[in-house]
């Protein structure tokens, strides 16, 4: 053994060993050169020249696979891996022994390898934009998480709670002891025991002090966070509720009498309507329509919004021979405001003296130009005595519903609006309801405001009695506590426990507002009645059939209060009139007011023995004027002076022990020994005073006409100066109006 025989060496390019890579090889090289990932270093096989064949040292295996056509012979190259040299007994070489899939698996691996290497090494620019996407995304998701995490901080850091809620509830809503809250309001100033309910401005600053924001709710927004949202393939076609609106005396009732075929009209004191009337009427076409009949007398403006709200389309009846009068402008304003579309019915179209046309120019003044004239809303002329298109207007009312695509869940719990309520003798609180989603059984327990019960019995506007109604189907419900407000939302509830704490929690909520609401003397306002000097205050009691007329009444009552005469309405409800309402007049000195209702025996005899002034109307005019007059008897009456005589002085004498005498002429009215005068001198009042001795000639008189001559003197004034005005006035007293 002589050694290894150099035959030649390579001589490698310098920078190849700073690109820090090989170059990609093709399959055929490799198999040439021997290289492989996983190769064993193979044996040295002894030549007969000294030498050894297939030398496969890792720098040999570096250089051959790094530059294939750097230096040295190719002869030598492929000599080096000739087969069939050398001793045949040894292990095939590794690179020939694999299978050809592993030697093409391995190569592809290589390939990938290095290209993405280089690739790496090529492209940094792309390598830095995914690297700051990644970074980007990072940020952008952190960032996300934060916002959620402050935004549930900032939640769980508002109180949503109703105003006048205890110290100690308020306590375990803030998760703190309640002596903790106690300390802090005497910090404040405030006196406060566990039980003690705390107004809104008290809540607000005690839940500052311990890091928290406050949003008030009203007893009625507790459950509707809670509204349950319907599946669309739950949803039915249902009937559309229709409001008729406008103005007094324009056929509102009388359409509806003769869409119903019932007389409405001849029933209602003094031929106007003073309820809210729901009606269920079915088309000729056989399609039922709900209406909503509303009052049109200006006092009755709320309950006229409370219609347009649950309504879906408003017909405007406007009469034909009259014109676009203010409280029609108000039900379209109405109207407008809910969002719902507007029908114009124009009515008494048989009437000699109609012109529909002046009244569509007046409706196009007030932007509303109907379809005849190029506008949005459609018109139909109409007569509802002689039934003159009224067809075409419900097929109008129809087609407007159609394309709303009023839909409702049948299969639920019941929720509707309270239209009117009334105490009806014989069957206790009579509530008319419109179900607007849901269906309403006998037997349900429902809640209405601060009033809850179980549906005894239900009845339709005829009587009728039904067992279910479905949506848009108004009902009269027998069985609550009390009477609720119109407008309120009345609920199917799922037990009657939960009703019972819901309406206890609104009655209490009640309560406190209407005493915490109570006005009580300040030294302010004493102040302001003694600068008056005649401040009255007339406290009245207000009972009527049903809600929403004591309602309008109460309202209407209270608008004609003065900075001289205050109204006070003490009480209002629903029911006749009874003994605790004559004793409650007869502590507080007030007048007592029935709308459609009368008082009991027990009661009538215990006013007459208290002298308690019992009035009854059945028209809200004649209630409104005999207590604007009775203020108006309460109002001091103006002075005003009138001129009753002028005398002009002609000539003076001065009598020795009497004074000074004026020889005068009356030229206008006359004046008398108890006339008040005054002297005016070009122009400017000299002196006022009264009338000491009035003569003509020697005689004394008590009265100088116009025409004639007169001497008078006045008491304690003798300047007068020849060319003298004498005035004689009377200080008259004027009966004052609101």
């Amino acid at each position: 053994m002589k050694g290894l025989t150099v035959l030649g060496k390579i001589e490698l390019p310098v920078d190849s060993s700073r690109r820090g890579g090989r170059r990609p090889v093709a399959s055929s090289d490799v198999r040439k050169s021997g290289i492989g990932a996983d190769k064993k270093k193979r044996q040295r096989i002894p030549t007969p020249g000294g030498g050894t064949v297939g030398q496969n040292q890792p720098g040999q295996q570096g250089q051959q696979g790094g530059n294939r056509t750097g230096g040295g012979r190719p002869d030598q190259q492929r000599g080096n891996n000739r087969p069939g040299q050398g001793n045949r007994n040894q292990p095939a070489r590794p690179a020939v022994a694999n299978t050809p899939e592993q030697n093409d698996k391995q190569i592809q691996e290589q390939i990938k390898a290095t290209l993405a290497k280089l690739s790496g090494n090529s492209n940094n620019n792309s390598r830095g934009n995914r690297a700051k996407y990644r970074r980007d995304k990072r940020a952008g998701v952190a960032e996300a998480t934060e916002l959620q995490r402050q935004q549930n901080e900032l939640d769980s850091k508002t109180l949503k709670v109703t105003e006048f809620i205890s110290a100690n509830d308020l306590a375990s809503l803030m998760d703190a002891s309640v002596n903790d809250v106690i300390k802090v309001c005497l910090s404040m100033g405030m006196f406060v025991s566990i039980n003690q309910r705390l107004d809104a401005e008290a809540i607000t600053v005690i839940a500052d002090e311990f890091g928290y924001d406050v949003e008030f709710l009203s007893a009625e927004e507790e459950e509707t966070e809670m509204e349950i949202v319907d599946d669309p393939e739950d949803l039915r076609d249902r009937a559309p509720i229709v409001t008729i609106m406008g103005h007094v005396d324009h056929g509102k009732t009388s359409l509806l009498d003769y869409i119903r075929d019932a007389s409405v009209a001849k029933g209602e004191a003094g031929g106007i309507t003073q309820h809210i009337g729901a009606y269920e009427v079915k088309t000729q076409s056989g399609k039922p329509v709900t209406f909503l009949d509303t009052p049109g007398h200006e006092a009755f403006t709320a309950m006229r919004a409370r219609g347009a709200k649950v309504t879906d389309i408003a017909i405007i009846v406007v009469a034909a021979d009259d014109s676009v009068m203010p409280q029609t402008k108000e039900a379209i304003n109405h109207a407008q405001a809910a969002g719902v579309p507007i029908i114009i019915a124009l009515n008494k179209i048989d009437k000699p003296g109609a012109n529909p046309e002046k009244v569509r120019e007046e409706l196009s003044a007030i932007n509303i130009l109907v379809e005849e004239w190029g506008g949005k809303y459609q018109s139909q002329e109409v007569s509802a005595k002689t039934g003159i298109g009224i067809d075409d207007l419900l097929e109008k009312v129809l087609l407007e519903a159609e394309l709303l695509e009023l839909k409702a869940n049948p299969d639920r719990n019941a929720v509707g609006t309270v239209i009117e309520a009334s105490l009806d003798k014989g069957r206790g609180y009579v509530t008319t309801v419109l179900v607007q989603t849901g269906t309403l059984q006998v037997g349900d327990i429902v809640l209405a405001g601060p009033h809850y019960g179980r549906v005894k019995a239900m009845t339709d506007h005829r009587g009728k009695k039904m067992k279910k109604a479905g949506p848009a189907t108004p009902v009269q419900v027998l069985g609550l506590t009390g009477a609720p407000q119109a407008g309120d939302k009345i609920v199917v509830m799922d037990t009657e426990r939960d009703a019972r704490e819901l309406a206890t929690q609104r009655q209490q909520l009640a309560r406190e507002q209407s005493m915490r609401t109570k006005k009580h003397i300040t030294l302010d306002e004493i102040g302001r009645r003694l600068a008056i000097g005649s401040f009255k205050e007339l406290n009245v009691i207000v009972k009527g059939d049903v809600d929403g007329s004591v309602e309008a009444l109460a309202d209407s009552l209270l608008k004609l209060s003065t900075p001289e005469v205050a109204v006070n309405i003490l009480n209002k409800g629903v029911g006749a009139i009874s003994e605790s309402d004559v004793l409650l007049a007869s502590a507080s000195d007030a007048i007592i007011i029935g709308f459609q209702v009368r008082p009991s025996q027990s009661a009538r005899r215990l006013a007459e023995q208290e002298q308690i002034d019992i009035r009854l109307y059945s028209i809200i005019y004649n209630a409104i004027n005999e207590v604007k007059d009775a203020m108006e008897g309460m109002l001091a009456p103006t002075v005003q002076e009138v001129t009753v005589a002028t005398l002009e002085v002609r000539q003076v004498f001065n009598i020795t022990k009497v004074g000074t005498i004026a020889g005068c002429m009356v030229t206008e009215g006359s004046v008398n020994r108890n006339t008040r005068v005054r002297v005016v001198r070009d122009g400017i009042v000299q002196y006022t005073g009264d009338v000491q001795a009035l003569k003509r000639f020697k005689d004394d008189v008590s009265e100088v006409r116009q025409g004639y001559e007169c001497g008078i003197s006045i008491k304690g004034y003798n300047d007068l100066q020849e060319g003298d005005i004498i005035e004689g006035f009377e200080e008259k007293e004027i009966k004052r109006t609101l």
